[in-house]
């Protein structure tokens, strides 16, 4: 099982955001401090800045950049549409090469996920 920690400014919002988005489960809650939430073999640790061990480590954490975690899907365009229906935002268009296709999502605070579709056929 492999694990990523992101931070977050707000805990609860970005819970919301990938359970009722990109469907993690809630395995931990702290409100405002803490989250660990599960998608198949991932766990995501969610940490506001400040709390708690992730949320110190390494001085002053910020969320953001472009380091980033990928969900495979077999419906791109159907995930993507219902993300924009949410009112998700993206960083840029939808990418078309390789093995794939590739769009990237931003978590509420700014926190890249890779949303991939292997080539058919």
């Amino acid at each position: 099982m492999a694990s990523v920690r992101y931070i977050v400014a707000d805990i609860d919002k970005a819970v919301a955001f990938y359970r009722d988005n990109l469907d993690f489960k809630v395995d931990m809650h702290n409100p405002g401090k803490f989250a660990a939430l599960l998608r198949d073999e991932l766990t995501l640790y969610l940490s506001a800045p400040g709390a708690g061990s992730g949320g110190q480590a390494g001085g002053n954490p910020k969320p953001g950049g472009w380091n980033r975690f990928m969900v495979v899907t077999k419906e791109l365009d159907v995930l993507i549409d219902r993300l924009r229906g949410a009112d998700a935002n993206f960083r840029g268009d939808i990418s078309d090469g390789g093995a794939g296709r590739a769009i990237l999502l931003e978590d509420p605070s700014g926190n890249v996920i890779e949303l991939f579709e292997f080539k058919k056929g």
